[in-house]
């Protein structure tokens, strides 16, 4: 399957900064080099190791780095890609299927709906309406000491996030996401994606059929 990759952005004014954010990608390896990720994005690697992450997956054929900067700086940033090999995600060998694997604002820009803004940039490329794209939302990774939520009101803030773009929560009987009643599968479909295609990944979020 090939992977035709579109280019967007956009301004966000940052009004207590006088300044402007601007969201765009999907961005190439080359750029994110030139960049400096913010030391506050360190909820998956430190900030370098992170940055290095978002190069090679760039890289990848299917690979999509959308990201905040204000002038060289990161500050924000969204993966997607195909589902790690060791996860059940990858079983069914699909080329379709595509994992948002991982979004992150630095803490003094969320005021300013990056996170949102990001994803909505990566579902303007039309090729996004070929693929199932689907994240695991697990509470473990989630901020908050840094919101001063509680669990439950950091998951309802998630699933407003993927749904601004269509994701709605799926049934599985994944293992890890059944291990807390907060964790879940969102997923979106879309509208260029073969029946065949939704019944492989049927197949692959249920692995005990009792569970249809």
């Amino acid at each position: 399957m090939e992977h035709p990759k579109r280019y967007y952005a956009h301004v966000i004014p940052h009004t207590e900064r006088e300044r402007v954010v601007v969201v765009e990608g999907p961005v190439r390896s080359d750029i994110l080099r030139t960049l400096t990720m913010h030391t506050d994005l360190k909820a998956f690697r430190r900030p370098a190791e992170q940055q290095q992450a978002l190069i090679e997956i760039a890289d990848l054929p299917e690979g999509r780095i959308i990201i905040a900067r204000e002038g060289s700086t990161i500050v924000g940033y969204v993966t997607f890609h195909y589902p790690d090999e060791l996860e059940r995600w990858s079983d069914g060998g699909m080329d379709d299927l595509i994992e948002l694997g991982a979004i992150e604002v630095a803490k003094e820009y969320r005021s300013l709906g990056l996170g949102r803004s990001m994803v909505s940039t990566a579902f303007e490329d039309e090729q996004m309406e070929r693929y199932i794209v689907f994240t695991t939302e697990y509470y473990w990774h989630w901020d908050l000491d840094g919101t001063r939520m509680n669990v439950w009101d950091y998951r309802k803030m998630m699933e407003k996030l993927m749904e601004s773009v269509g994701m709605i929560w799926y049934a599985t009987d994944d293992p890890e996401i059944c291990s807390h009643p907060a964790n879940c599968l969102m997923v979106r479909i879309g509208k260029d994606v073969p029946l065949a295609s939704e019944e492989q990944f049927d197949r692959v979020r249920f692995r005990q059929r009792f569970m249809y």
